[in-house]
């Protein structure tokens, strides 16, 4: 399994949840670990997500399109928010770097 940090890499308009540029959530071993500024992960781009990101997580064959998802966005289309994605293998989800 991977580590996988979301970070928000656009917002077009104005996020409902609050979400700026650089804002990030972490999933490791299937679960959320670490959200920062808003403190809380927007519902609506978290269940838009979470079929790709349980697929995202996993190790899978170099030729698997899933690798080749390196963005995902809310399903808002008006105020839409754009998140970056990045496996990270064996990190401490502590660490200031996350």
């Amino acid at each position: 399994m991977y580590t996988i940090k979301c970070t928000v890499k656009s917002v077009k308009g104005e996020c409902a949840a609050g979400y700026k540029v650089g804002d990030h959530f972490v999933i490791k071993d299937t679960a959320i670990v670490k959200a920062v500024e808003p403190k809380g992960i927007c519902l609506h781009a978290l269940t838009a997500m979470v079929p790709y990101l349980t697929a995202y997580c996993r190790k899978t064959p170099e030729d698997d399109w899933i690798n080749m998802v390196q963005e995902l966005q809310c399903p808002d289309s008006i105020n839409s928010v754009v998140f970056s994605l990045e496996r990270i293998k064996n990190i401490e989800t502590n660490s200031s770097e996350i």
